[in-house]
């Protein structure tokens, strides 16, 4: 198989010769590069609040900022000034955003909510097995994660950066 596409023009006869190269999506990404970078910010942020580097921050969930809010924003903000706001996609969009940030009704309840009490207890309860007795049977058990959630604050930080993420690419395009 050949790896070049011949073009035609509107008559048929063959002009030049183009190699095949994959389709530019914007807004994949825009939303892509937006969860890379909350990610990877993670980074920083811990390092901020608890003064020590942790790589396992780049692929961990919970966390500052949300990546999952500024993956969804971004999304469906670069729809919106690619396409508008008034077709399918963007209405696809916003309602996955929705789902997915705090921001909205229907929004996160998974993140703001039922991770983040979650975590809470976890952070009590490995609390109370580092009280044990080295001879306990549960002294040695591998602590909770405790980091499962989102506050509000982590989610509205995602969102933030996922509409600057795709202002950014929308204007270098």
């Amino acid at each position: 198989m050949e790896d070049a596409m011949v073009a035609a023009d509107p008559a048929g006869d063959p002009q030049t010769t183009s190699y095949w190269s994959p389709p530019f999506n914007l807004p994949l990404i825009s939303a892509f590069l937006a969860f890379a970078i909350a990610q990877f910010l993670k980074l920083f942020t811990t390092w901020y609040k608890e003064k020590r580097w942790d790589s396992k921050k780049v692929i961990d969930s919970g966390g500052m900022p949300s990546s999952h809010s500024a993956t969804v924003t971004a999304l469906a903000v670069t729809i919106g000034l690619q396409e508008g706001t008034g077709g399918p996609a963007f209405a696809i969009a916003i309602v996955v955003a929705c789902v997915v940030c705090t921001l909205q009704p229907v929004v996160m309840y998974d993140a703001s909510g039922v991770r983040q009490h979650a975590g809470r207890q976890a952070e009590l309860l490995n609390q109370i097995v580092c009280e044990f007795p080295p001879e306990h049977p549960l002294s040695n058990v591998r602590p909770l994660r405790d980091s499962l959630g989102h506050t509000p604050i982590q989610v509205v930080a995602g969102a933030l950066l996922g509409c600057i993420i795709a202002y950014l690419l929308r204007s270098s395009h």
